[in-house]
């Protein structure tokens, strides 16, 4: 007797990328897409009415993004297999995501392959995280991480911001902002602003 299909649900506000998803899902036995969500709320809403065995997950995206709804979704059905789906490599959205509840995480870019393998071992009970991926997980694992007032004026230099332009945005002084980037500079290994933003925006700590 042959088990039915893995029933998987897409959630992602790009159509392009839907079908793109349901065009390698089709002709697998295996696997049946049962539904569409274009966005973080919507994905709750079909989640509930649906009952996935599997959902892939967008993390950026309008009205409720992906780490949200995740929660959402686990906190109803803590049982629930979540498969982040992202372009955003980095191990800080790897590991929020993992937290929230994912059971994988995959690139956007990846091969079709890995895609399907990953369905597969996540609806096994399997947790699916690509190995350069994991790799940098554990190698930051031990690291402190940025506080919350440390992201928001990385968020702001990132955005081309002098000093005193972040100074007057958080309503702090500019020597307080200065004090704040030297400790950022020292948590991300980095000699300066640019190298700052461009590490954190490699390692998911900050998105533009």
């Amino acid at each position: 007797m042959t088990s039915p299909p893995i029933r998987v649900l897409v959630v992602d506000d790009h159509v392009l990328l839907r079908q793109g998803i349901a065009g390698i899902l089709a002709p697998e036995p295996d696997i049946e897409l049962v539904a569409e969500a274009t966005n973080g709320a919507e994905a709750v809403e079909t989640f509930v009415r649906m009952r996935p065995d599997v959902t892939l997950m967008d993390l950026q995206m309008p009205v409720l993004a992906g780490i949200e709804a995740i929660q959402r979704i686990r906190s109803g059905a803590p049982h629930a297999r979540i498969i982040v789906l992202t372009t955003y490599p980095g191990d800080v959205q790897a590991v929020k995501a993992l937290k929230a509840g994912a059971s994988g995480y995959l690139l956007k870019s990846s091969l079709i392959d890995e895609l399907l393998r990953a369905i597969r071992a996540v609806h096994g009970g399997r947790r699916y995280i690509p190995a350069d991926v994991a790799q940098e997980i554990a190698l930051h694992a031990a690291e402190e991480p940025l506080s919350a007032r440390e992201v928001d004026i990385l968020a702001l230099v990132a955005a081309g911001k002098a000093n005193k332009v972040v100074a007057h945005e958080l309503s702090v002084s500019e020597q307080t902002v200065k004090a704040h980037l030297r400790t950022i500079f020292q948590k991300l290994g980095v000699n300066d602003r640019t190298q700052a933003v461009t590490t954190a925006l490699r390692r998911g700590i900050i998105t533009l």
